[in-house]
């Protein structure tokens, strides 16, 4: 099992291209798969009357959503300039488009595949626009039934994508434990027939690990350099050390996972010995005399006859003399 893991750059750059630099740095450091930014132009994403969600009224405070995102939107040269950067570094870079003309821009650079956010899942011009390309795709699917799900995929597949993967996600941002309903992941991979991953916006790294326990083939998680700064996502974000304590715990539990045949492991192996029973002599016996529940018993070490040939052993009679705790020959 390998699980691919996205940190989530997001707008945790706070618009600003040196501080997008550091992540990439810390994201590498952190031994994730791939750092993924979010590509807009503001004017084409909202509208100047949307309003912000509550979580960022809570960490921007009043205002407009569109004046929020022009002070964290990149350009595109930037975004050309973080790509060569990644790849300077060696990390997978990513960035999810949120308008055509972000498409468009995102088409020549090279990815491997489309994220496509919870927001955007019941956008059709957009999924035809990404399905036309031919690109795999990644999909969130915060907010939404399993219905909607369907029509996306169905649109995915009848205008050129056929490599999808699904995230479960709640758009929360935190979500609360009570909410995050992380079997409703397993329950779309078994609907849709399709690998499935997680999309984490809860405080910590247990829900993420979980995930992957549960079988999680892709996980995304956002994180930040501090958690102080100011911004609309920063607060349910992973500092970097916790995401690089999230990343050692996941390849752990990818060993740890295995193949689902219940044998033995090598490692274990030499303990059978030392842990198993073997049938003993419970007193002195002597040659000839009858094996009894009276005169043989079960200690260790497991070097003799196994315990489960019990009923074999009783009544037999010894062969040869044997000393209290000797080992029982038949």
């Amino acid at each position: 099992m390998n699980v691919f893991i996205i940190a989530e750059a997001g707008v945790n750059h706070n618009g600003s291209f040196e501080t997008a630099c550091k992540m990439i740095d810390e994201a590498k450091r952190a031994g994730v798969d791939c750092i993924k930014f979010q590509t807009f132009k503001s004017d084409n994403l909202v509208s100047k009357s949307a309003k912000k969600a509550e979580y960022q009224k809570k960490t921007t405070g009043d205002g407009s959503q569109i004046e929020m995102l022009k002070n964290l939107e990149l350009s595109f040269d930037d975004f050309i300039r973080l790509k060569e950067y990644c790849d300077k570094v060696g990390i997978c870079f990513l960035s999810t488009p949120f308008d055509f003309d972000s498409i468009e821009f995102l088409k020549t650079i090279d990815m491997p595949f489309w994220k496509i956010p919870s927001g955007e899942i019941t956008n059709y011009p957009y999924l035809v626009a990404l399905a036309k390309t031919g690109w795999p795709v990644v999909m969130s699917t915060g907010m939404c039934d399993i219905k909607e799900i369907e029509d996306a995929i169905e649109t995915l597949r009848a205008n050129g994508t056929e490599d999808i993967k699904l995230l479960h996600c709640n758009t929360e941002y935190p979500t609360p434990f009570e909410d995050v309903n992380l079997s409703a992941m397993q329950t779309i991979r078994d609907y849709f027939k399709l690998e499935v991953g997680y999309s984490d916006h809860t405080k910590g790294i247990e829900v993420p690990i979980a995930a992957v326990a549960l079988g999680a083939t892709v996980i995304e998680k956002h994180f930040t350099l501090d958690r102080n700064m100011e911004g609309p996502d920063h607060k349910a974000s992973l500092e970097p050390g916790e995401l690089a304590q999230m990343v050692s715990s996941i390849r752990n539990i990818e060993k740890s996972i295995g193949t689902g045949i219940k044998v033995p492991s090598d490692s274990e192996k030499k303990n059978r010995i030392v842990a198993r029973k073997s049938i003993v002599a419970k007193t002195a016996i002597g040659a000839g005399e009858l094996f009894t529940e009276d005169n043989i018993t079960v200690k260790r070490p497991g070097t003799g006859i196994n315990p489960m040939r019990w009923n074999e052993v009783i009544g037999k009679k010894a062969k040869r003399d044997f000393e209290e705790d000797e080992l029982i020959e038949i």
